[in-house]
């Protein structure tokens, strides 16, 4: 089976619908898929449901498909930079469902281990926990998570190999490895594409099992908040 298409939009091809539920990996800024996101955008797919940590900036990442108004709905952790989700979820454009950042994980991490459900102490007797089932476990109370797949994952890793093998580098190891496991189809966009047994078997992360499609992209690696001080004299 070839995996390895000529650019994103081409490995989109064939998968998209109107309503679907997609997961993006990555944290803030780093560890984005931001070519597969671009194609998104220029798809024109619409009344999306995105899974991701966070939303981008305004003009980057999640954020460019909030601009053209493709997000219906976001199941998100942290989305405080991003000035038009702001203003679109104010306005009730946007639905939002908020997780704490670790069971947000988990859900993505139970999802594609095939667990439909999990019991957690974070949120409990907060809105987090209106609604859910409590259960208690040696005198503490729990909620019952749900575990989330999507019909389409796009995670950013740094290699690939043409079997689909990926590893990541450093903070782009956040929620990419788990959401690569917990689509019905997988594309990864890398920054290395190279043959089978070049990768160290110890060192691979994420299964070529997992991945259909992979793509080598140009990466602009934008930062999110840029802070300096004066140079000492």
């Amino acid at each position: 089976m070839k995996k390895v298409y000529p650019d994103a939009a081409a490995a989109l091809d064939g998968v998209l619908f109107d309503g679907m539920t997609i997961m993006a990996g990555g944290f803030g800024l780093c560890g984005i898929p931001e070519n597969l996101i671009t194609a998104l955008r220029d798809s024109g797919v619409k009344d999306l449901t995105f899974i991701s940590n966070n939303a981008g900036v305004d003009d980057f990442g999640l954020g460019l498909l909030l601009q053209t108004r493709q997000i219906k709905k976001m199941i998100s952790s942290y989305v405080g930079e991003n000035k038009t989700f702001e203003k679109q979820y104010l306005s009730g454009e946007l639905e939002l469902e908020f997780n704490p950042q670790g069971t947000l994980a988990e859900r993505c991490r139970a999802g594609g281990a095939g667990i439909p459900g999990f019991y957690t102490k974070t949120g409990v007797g907060t809105m987090i926990a209106e609604g859910k089932e409590h259960k208690d476990f040696n005198g503490e109370t729990y909620i019952l998570e749900t575990g989330l797949v999507a019909d389409l994952s796009v995670v950013k890793a740094w290699k690939a190999d043409t079997e689909g093998n990926l590893v990541y580098r450093k903070t782009a190891r956040n929620f990419n490895p788990m959401m690569a496991t917990a689509g019905k189809v997988t594309v990864a966009e890398v920054e290395e594409i190279v043959e089978p047994g070049e990768l160290d078997p110890d060192l691979i992360h994420t299964p070529g099992i997992f991945v259909q499609r992979v793509i080598k992209g140009e990466h602009e690696k934008r930062i999110e908040q840029r802070t300096t001080r004066q140079k000492e004299s």
